[in-house]
């Protein structure tokens, strides 16, 4: 059931005083919309980034399909405004709504947020206030929605642990279910929901409850980190007997068997990505390193050729969408990719559909990888992502691929009539050297002289080069992260050896990195300095045009803290660190020997030169 007078107010005397009016309206092709009065409860998905992001992310279409499926729950969708809206919604008094229904996000049972990048950290500040929820989790009272949070960046979930009552860790699609019937449950049976202080306290007991039931729910307030006499974290103690030492992610045995979403919402304004996306394997066979992604979504699993054709074709004509990507850590080392080419190419070539492949594996079998996807008629550009120029440097990181293999897959390509390509590389690796960014120019313009042998111009190549961040639950966790001074040296030292025209050298934006740097590493502490920087105006920092560094340093520095400590700081093996009691597969003793096989061929390094 809308909630009609606000629709009303909103499109009489909001939107029509807003840039892109559309990502607040709701109503597009294959939403949900379910009467409130039919279903037991009430969920609302949060992205922290704007419609064109958000709308985007494959998961948020996976589980709004998934407890839209259910009769008795309601799914809708909420992201963050822009600061037009942000700024209207305020003036008038408007609190952020639902797309589906314009109901008020404090009116919902769970209010769930995806964590994608840590910058978008103050969003989630946002939405919740002008949601009308209050920021910190001791302040809200039963009748409050439960707000959760799950995605990559719940690995470390200190920086916002004061802000989020539950984070859930692992995959969506049995824990959300199950967190939200939980907290229905828990409700029902507590009878008369109280109000003021009586009633945080009984919103307590009943997150105790849910902490104690479902091991892959960390419930932060049960928690209590410990620092040393010079204000070092030390560990993390519980603060109650019923609630888990250690959180155990949730994990999806067949993958298979998880339905795909083919009736994907199709937005009403161009979003970041315009195609259907399909995931086809979740996993990576690899274990690199630098790459937290392929730890904590172990283990390896794959959907069948058969699923995956259905639910493209399916999808397809649910949208009319002309493009298709197949997602994966690493789509090329799906066990069944040239028979899933083919199939697609039978399916879709005829109606004019193009394919792509965002994630490509550089090995033997790229040459023949670019002559499938020739078939598409995707002739743009090849992505690849080498991470490293050299090959002891690649040991170092454990990405085993060779660069006889990236350059006959970019020569085939070119030879197909494909114009440029773009790599993704590392800058500020362990043990790096000046060497080590020589080669990512050397690399890229024997690329584009490649093209110019097999086309007769040098090929476009874009090298993009982001600044290297050491992520929780990887084996460079222990190591701090470089300077700001490195990389911005490393960034000119790049510049200046590129002789190509033909040759783009693009790197991240250092404040960017290192603003990702004290979000993903920090401990508790930071979200005093996440508030605080909310307070002073943080708002959409992931937008270049919208991040302000002076002002998040000055709050680090107004909270006793510094990047010297909170990113730059190296660990010792022993040392336990603000992320421990959150569990992945194979666990710390794997990332320890991982961690020690670097330092070993480090030391190699070092005396090879």
């Amino acid at each position: 059931m809308l909630n009609s007078d606000l629709r009303a107010y909103v499109l009489s005397r909001l939107l029509p005083r807003v840039q892109t009016p559309a990502q607040y309206l709701g109503g597009e092709r294959n939403a949900v919309v379910k009467d409130h009065r039919s279903v037991a409860g009430r969920l609302c998905v949060a992205f922290p980034d704007t419609y064109t992001v958000g709308m985007s992310h494959h998961g948020l279409q996976v589980l709004y399909t998934l407890m839209n499926e259910r009769e008795d729950w309601a799914c809708e969708r909420a992201f963050t405004p822009w600061p037009d809206m942000e700024g209207l919604l305020r003036q008038h008094g408007v609190p952020l709504y639902s797309l589906e229904t314009f109901t008020p996000l404090a009116q919902f049972d769970v209010l769930g947020f995806t964590l994608q990048y840590e910058v978008c950290y103050t969003n989630l500040l946002t939405m919740l206030d002008l949601g009308g929820i209050p920021l910190r989790s001791e302040q809200r009272e039963p009748f409050h929605p439960l707000v959760i949070a799950g995605g990559p960046c719940a690995q470390n979930p200190e920086p916002l642990a004061p802000f989020v009552d539950v984070f859930v860790t692992g995959d969506g699609e049995p824990s959300l279910p199950a967190l939200c019937d939980a907290w229905l449950r828990l409700k029902h049976s507590a009878g008369r929901l109280l109000t003021g202080a009586r009633g945080r306290a009984q919103r307590a007991e009943l997150l105790a409850e849910l902490a104690a039931s479902l091991p892959f729910a960390y419930v932060p307030r049960f928690y209590r980190p410990e620092f040393d006499g010079a204000g070092r974290f030390v560990g993390m103690q519980p603060t109650r007997p019923d609630v888990p030492a250690t959180i155990e992610p949730a994990v999806i045995s067949d993958l298979d068997a998880i339905p795909l979403p083919v009736k994907p919402i199709v937005p009403y304004v161009e979003c970041i990505h315009d195609r259907i996306a399909i995931e086809i394997m979740r996993g990576c066979p690899w274990q690199c390193r630098f790459c937290q992604s392929t730890v904590i979504k172990r283990p390896l699993r794959v959907r069948s050729v058969e699923t995956i054709v259905r639910a493209a074709l399916e999808s397809y004509r649910n949208t009319g969408t002309a493009e298709i990507s197949l997602l994966s850590l690493s789509s090329s080392d799906y066990p069944y990719f040239e028979e899933l080419i083919r199939r697609m190419r039978d399916a879709f070539a005829p109606l004019g559909v193009k394919v792509c492949l965002p994630s490509l594996r550089v090995n033997e079998q790229l040459a023949s990888v670019a002559t499938l996807m020739s078939m598409f008629g995707d002739l743009a550009g090849l992505t690849l992502a080498p991470e490293v120029a050299r090959d002891d440097m690649r040991e170092q990181i454990r990405k085993k691929i060779r660069n006889e293999d990236l350059y006959a897959g970019c020569r085939a390509a070119f030879h197909h009539g494909w114009k440029q390509v773009k790599l993704y590389f590392l800058c500020g690796l362990p043990g790096e050297r000046s060497i080590d960014l020589d080669g990512i120019v050397e690399m890229a313009e024997t690329i584009s002289r490649i093209g110019k042998e097999e086309l007769g111009r040098y090929a476009h190549v874009t090298a993009s080069v982001s600044n290297f961040v050491p992520k929780a639950h990887t084996p460079y966790q222990w190591n701090g992260m470089q300077t700001r001074e490195y990389f911005r040296w490393a960034h000119q030292h790049m510049r200046s050896q590129c002789r190509l025209r033909s040759v783009s050298i693009r790197c991240h934006d250092v404040e960017n990195s290192l603003l990702e740097g004290v979000l993903s590493r920090g401990d508790r502490r930071v979200a005093e300095v996440i508030e605080l920087a909310w307070r002073r105006g943080a708002r959409l920092d992931s937008w270049r045009e919208h991040l302000v560094p002076e002002r998040w340093w000055q709050a680090l520095a107004d909270c006793g803290l510094s990047l010297e400590e909170t990113v730059h700081r190296e660990y010792s093996l022993a040392a336990r660190l603000p992320w421990d009691h959150l569990n992945v597969k194979k666990g710390r003793p794997w990332l320890e020997k991982e961690h020690g096989r670097s330092v070993q061929q480090l030391a190699a390094m070092a005396g090879a030169v």
